[in-house]
């Protein structure tokens, strides 16, 4: 049985004669963590605001718990939040009476002790009664996070939500969003240039690039799909004869002033490689491998090419 609580349908959207979002088609389940990633202007954000209704949809549908967005907007957005570290609260009025606000539209019970709560949690007690726009970008991004989670909703998008905050604060939110998926079954999509937290947290991945859909998998599924390693060596012999070795046997390296040699291989021949070195009458003295990563598919995706190094 299909538990989506989003559908998105031929997505597109067109400003004059440029395709921001072209024709994209995914789902969000319940429970899940879905990662939205890609270079700059690759049309994340624009997905996500035509997901709010803020930007109107060119062609394609949107649906809530099964129900059109645009037909049942209220019913929608009221079991849905956002967070980014880009948007911006009223500025005249402390945190204190922007959350109010919030939990007030949002009909929270209790409102005061929910807000009190996550002010706890985010370490901004002492900061509720500071002006929203005399607060520092981090301190904004905190404040954005808890008008997110205001409501108990049960899907938020978030639009790089840890940029701007303090590694400690990172860690928290990325904490608290594993706990809310444990405890409560939320649903997220979650986009994010740091791939370590799309790693952590997400359990499954869309690839956008140019408005496009170009991968779909889990993370570990991504990486998967780079075949080569990194072998890192620091060795103690003629680099001439290193450079002959890895030649003759076709091996894509980069060789460093300080005898580190930098090899990207297939990882069933790195035995064969150290073998050989140390036959040639090499002395390798550290070794480190290192696979293909979430971060090395994004880069692999978005310069649109393979490892590339020159062989010096």
């Amino acid at each position: 049985m299909d538990n989506s609580i989003l559908e998105v349908r031929n997505l597109t959207k067109k400003f004059k004669d440029f395709t921001a979002v072209h024709d994209i088609s995914f789902s969000l389940k319940k429970g899940e963590v879905l990662g939205l990633l890609g270079p700059n202007g690759a049309g994340k954000t624009t997905t996500i605001h035509m997901l709010l209704g803020i930007t109107q949809t060119t062609n394609g549908t949107i649906k809530y718990f099964g129900k059109d967005l645009y037909s049942n907007r209220r019913y929608c957005l009221q079991r849905v939040n956002f967070a980014s570290a880009f948007n911006t609260l009223q500025g005249r009025i402390s945190i204190w009476e922007n959350l109010l606000v919030f939990a007030n539209l949002y009909r929270v019970k209790n409102p005061r002790k929910k807000i009190m709560d996550f002010v706890e949690y985010f370490e901004i007690t002492d900061m509720l009664s500071t002006r929203y726009w005399d607060l520092s970008a981090g301190q904004k991004t905190r404040v954005n996070l808890i008008k997110a989670l205001i409501n108990d909703p049960e899907i938020i998008l978030m639009d790089e939500p840890t940029a701007s905050l303090d590694p400690d604060i990172a860690d928290k939110t990325l904490s608290l969003i594993e706990m809310l998926k444990k405890s409560r079954n939320i649903s997220l999509l979650y986009t994010s240039h740091n791939m370590d937290e799309i790693t952590r947290v997400c359990d499954r991945v869309i690839f956008l690039d140019h408005g496009r859909i170009v991968a779909e998998d889990s993370p570990l599924g991504l990486t998967k799909r780079i075949s080569r390693t990194q072998l890192r060596l620091i060795f103690d012999g003629d680099k001439n004869t290193v450079k002959k070795y890895l030649k003759d046997h076709n091996q894509k390296y980069a060789l460093t002033d300080n005898n580190l040699v930098i090899i990207s291989t297939e990882e069933r021949f790195i035995p064969k490689i150290i073998f050989g070195l140390g036959e040639s009458g090499i002395w390798i003295t550290d070794i480190e491998v290192k696979k293909p990563t979430l971060e090395d598919f994004f880069l692999q995706m978005a310069r649109k090419d393979k490892y590339v190094n020159s062989n010096n």
